[in-house]
């Protein structure tokens, strides 16, 4: 049996790693399901101090399968929960108790950019590349990127990145302030790893405090954020026209 997501705990670090490395770790509603299992047992496991999302292979995630498009579209109700199923991960990893690092390489692309966001502490190889293909094709961002990008980049970079999809790479990500911190794709997993240590030593409670009190202080309204971030991108899934620029954009 093959599972799109793996999960483990060991001293108090939960690694979570997407495992579709022959399709990038692209995202279709097994990893979803899958990533969400996993995510909702780390932040109730009481072992479990901090966790590591890294993704299997050659990427950390390359965004939506749009090779499986069609399976994620249907009615209205049917399309929309799927993007709330979306948006239940930037749940766990944002509102959830635990510190979330992400040990990002490869590609990180639409969704999988969105998590790196939504990681407190997103740790990122040297080469690594992102972008934002969603407005190009007709639909919309999701994980509450639309208030959570503003205030790490600024609103008019955020807009930016959004609107135009440049691709861009971890030097930029960084300097920007998207991120944390930039490696050697050779020490990405031994410094993400030893930043947890540190951080699961850390006292339990206070850590959950600063996680809840300072998204709260900065004014991260993620739910409003999502509702309409659902909203829009329902609307995009169902555009007839959306299905045209994926089929073109996936060749």
């Amino acid at each position: 049996m093959t599972y799109t997501v793996i999960s483990k705990c060991d001293n108090g670090i939960r690694s979570i790693i997407l495992n579709r490395p022959d399709r990038l770790n692209a995202i279709n509603p097994e990893l979803l399901n899958d990533f969400l299992i996993a995510l909702r047992e780390g932040n109730a496991d009481p072992e479990t101090r901090v966790m590591v999302i890294s993704g299997a292979g050659r990427a950390f995630c390359a965004g939506d399968d749009l090779k499986e498009f069609d399976d994620q579209v249907g009615t209205e109700e049917e399309t929309r929960a799927y993007i709330e199923s979306i948006q239940d991960i930037t749940r766990e990893i944002v509102l959830g108790d635990k510190i979330v690092l992400g040990a990002i390489h490869g590609w990180a692309v639409g969704g999988g950019l969105e998590w790196v966001i939504n990681c407190d502490f997103a740790i990122m190889a040297e080469g690594t590349r992102s972008f934002f293909p969603e407005i190009s094709l007709g639909v919309f961002v999701t994980g509450a990127v639309t208030t959570i990008l503003p205030k790490l980049v600024g609103l008019q970079k955020a807009k930016e990145l959004i609107l135009l999809g440049e691709r861009f790479d971890a030097a930029q990500a960084l300097g920007w302030g998207l991120i944390w911190k930039v490696v050697p794709e050779t020490d990405l997993m031994r410094e993400t790893m030893a930043t947890a240590a540190r951080i699961a030593d850390l006292p339990e409670l206070a850590v959950r405090d600063l996680k809840r009190v300072i998204n709260r202080a900065c004014d991260l309204d993620v739910e409003a954020a999502m509702k309409l971030e659902t909203d829009a991108t329902v609307r995009g899934f169902l555009d007839p026209a959306t299905a045209d620029r994926i089929s073109e954009f996936s060749k």
